[in-house]
């Protein structure tokens, strides 16, 4: 089956994270929860940007209620498209069909009531082991309540070839960047688009792992500096930032649609345009990226097992379902 709704969108290079709108998010955040106004700016400044696309998840704190706000009050909530992720099913609703319909119908509508949408573009489910209920998603797609449907994967690219292949599933949200390339080389980037699958990369910047000063690095993370520093060295050969060669590196893998980026400040939405406007990397330099052998731990690569993502995960769990930022 063919799907050529992703072309026919015309989706943005840049799919702007919002993470950050919903609680202190990255290992290289500096200037915590950005307030509402100062969200009301960053969203201003990318739909000016042409950007058209918008990543939030119920599980993102305020995420969906402040990012559904900005849209109404810009007019713009039906004219872009936004992605959400249905909450984490627990252990207890994955068992049971029954209970797991019922939380998925619930998060759905929850999302929609926070993000002020009748119809969600695209509802995805934020985990791989929840894609058992991909049927759940049709039924709610046929209620009007959604209109595409996906998966958010892990890093490891068995589970999403799988996925990549299965007919309901019209979006993916993989991650990928500079030191990861795991899915990028194991060919599902191909597979999901010959598909028609919209393919949106996160994880571009590793959670700020890549960009934050060298001397920044936390101790359990230090893993990664000699490999940066290579890449690092292939940066300013190109006379490029290493920001700009981690996006526009994604930005050049065929199969893409998407690149996310989580913006924090009206500062780094503008330097985001103004690097993504540039386009993809070329191939030589891509080549030279390639050339890097990668030889890092799985708790390097993937930051949900980091100390850090560990203590952001306990502390939404622990904060109010909706604490919107002040204005």
């Amino acid at each position: 089956m063919q799907l050529k709704v992703w072309k026919e969108h015309r989706l943005s290079a840049l799919m702007l994270g919002t993470a950050q709108f919903g609680f202190r998010y990255g290992v290289a955040n500096r200037t915590g929860q950005p307030g509402y106004h100062d969200v009301l700016a960053i969203v201003e400044a990318a739909i000016a940007g042409g950007v058209n696309c918008f990543d939030t998840a119920a599980d993102y704190g305020a995420s969906e209620e402040v990012l559904g706000r900005a849209l109404r009050e810009l007019g713009i909530g039906d004219s872009v498209i936004v992605v959400t992720k249905v909450r984490h099913l627990t252990g207890a609703e994955l068992a049971q069909p029954d209970l797991a319909r019922k939380a998925i119908e619930q998060s759905v509508a929850a999302s929609r009531q926070r993000l002020q949408l009748e119809c969600v573009p695209v509802v995805l489910f934020h985990q791989e082991p929840d894609a058992a209920y991909l049927d759940a998603l049709a039924d709610l797609k046929a209620r009007g309540w959604l209109r595409h449907a996906g998966v958010s994967c892990g890093n490891q690219p068995g589970p999403a070839a799988k996925l990549a292949a299965d007919e309901r599933v019209e979006a993916m949200q993989l991650p990928g960047n500079l030191l990861d390339r795991r899915h990028a080389t194991s060919g599902i980037f191909r597979q999901a688009a010959a598909r028609g699958v919209g393919v949106f990369i996160r994880s571009v910047y590793l959670k700020g792992l890549l960009l934050m000063p060298e001397a920044g690095i936390p101790p359990e993370l230090r893993g990664v500096v000699p490999v940066r520093r290579r890449i690092e060295q292939i940066a300013g050969q190109a006379g490029l930032t290493m920001a700009e060669l981690a996006a526009r590196y994604m930005l050049a893998l065929p199969g893409v649609t998407c690149v996310l980026a989580g913006i924090e400040t009206l500062e780094q939405m503008r330097a985001n345009l103004a690097i993504f406007n540039r386009g993809p990397l070329d191939p030589a330099t891509v080549a030279a990226v390639n050339a890097v052998p990668i030889d890092l731990a799985e708790t390097l690569l993937t930051p949900f097992l980091w100390p850090s993502s560990k203590k952001e995960a306990a502390d939404r769990l622990s904060a109010p379902a909706s604490s919107a930022p002040a204005q």
